[in-house]
């Protein structure tokens, strides 16, 4: 498979500026696989398309405030910190992107706060936006991270050219969010409101939760044309045995398994093994998929639209078949369906 196999036009009033008035507002996409007909429907009607014991399988992780500000020192240039992971939490060593980078050196410092109470020094370069820095704060580690969720910003994506709204901090998060390190949400899932949640309960439907991390490698463009050499960047991820054993439940008694984004799929299928079966698991994932591929776990997804050319795009076509999943797009470009993270939704049956 070639990366210029998922090439499509994508007229950029389509990219999702806001998020829907509200969450299960959102137009819903229905591929089935069997019949290869597609249905235009709202998100909410979700319900209907599933039955008691059916499961859901949702990626937990939440969103914190990745996106700082900072000046540097002596010339106070404004820099733009994007913290990616905690490195050590012990002396508060970091793994971010700095930009504009070339201004920014090993032993540079940066300033966060006018009274100079939150200062980082740059330890290391690791890429060329990429840095290490130590973070210099005089309190707990509690009080530090607080600190660090007071200056910090929504990390967007950078494809939203407007600023950072209040209402972004609550609507860039799955409102099932739990355990925070990701620095962009599992979209497929902000589509989920307390009211649909309710309804997928009451109807008898069974969840289960995941964890994975998401990093931005999650938005890196492809560079090569054959997708065997694509080296996809690590990110952590966390199942549980407790979530194993409800989602080999469901397996095994041959319920509808959806997956709720990509992030979720991507988790499921690194820790199955040959038998179908889930393990427990806590490690790092790089695992991409495209087609073709054999899914081992869910036979329905939840997903977003997808960016031409995205690793995001060719795990959808492995599981929804390349020819059909490309139709399916021409089609919302036409309905004017909305594309990327604050965009509409589409589920594969």
């Amino acid at each position: 498979m070639k990366t210029s196999h998922f090439n499509f036009d994508l007229p950029e009033e389509l990219l999702a500026e806001h998020p829907s008035e509200h969450r299960d507002d959102a137009k819903l996409m229905v591929l089935n696989r069997a019949t290869q007909t597609i249905e235009h429907k709202s998100f909410k009607d979700i319900v209907d398309y599933f039955d008691e014991k059916d499961l859901f399988i949702f990626n937990n992780t939440k969103v914190f405030p990745a996106r700082l500000y900072g000046n540097k020192e002596k010339t106070g240039a404004k820099i733009e910190v994007f913290l990616l992971r905690e490195l050590d939490k012990e002396t508060r060593v970091w793994d971010v992107l700095v930009d504009p980078a070339r201004k920014i050196r090993i032993g540079n410092k940066l300033f966060f706060t006018e009274d100079e109470g939150l200062v980082a020094e740059v330890i290391d370069n690791t890429t060329s936006r990429g840095r290490t820095l130590r973070f210099l704060y005089d309190g707990s580690y509690e009080e530090f991270r607080t600190k660090l969720k007071e200056l910090g910003e929504t990390p967007l994506p950078k494809y939203i050219k407007r600023d950072v709204e209040p209402e972004d901090a609550e609507r860039y998060q799955t409102i099932y969010a739990k355990h925070e390190g990701a620095v962009a949400a599992p979209t497929a899932g902000l589509h989920f409101s307390r009211h649909l949640m309710k309804r997928l309960e009451i109807k008898g439907i069974d969840f289960a939760e995941i964890t994975l991390h998401v990093g931005l490698g999650t938005f890196n463009p492809i560079e090569v044309e054959d997708l065997s050499k694509h080296k996809m960047e690590s990110e952590e991820a966390i199942i549980t045995q407790e979530n194993a054993d409800i989602i080999n439940k469901a397996v095994e008694e041959g319920r509808r398994v959806c997956a709720i984004g990509t992030t979720t799929m991507r988790t499921i299928e690194t820790s199955v093994s040959s038998n179908r079966k889930i393990g427990p698991y806590h490690g790092w994932t790089n695992k991409f998929i495209f087609p073709p591929h054999d899914f081992g776990v869910a036979n329905c997804m939840i997903t977003n639209f997808h960016t031409p050319k995205s690793t995001l795009m060719m795990m959808v076509a492995a599981f929804a078949g390349k020819d059909f999943l490309m139709h399916a797009y021409e089609e919302a470009v036409k309905h004017k369906y909305k594309f990327y993270s604050y965009g509409d939704a589409m589920l594969i049956i």
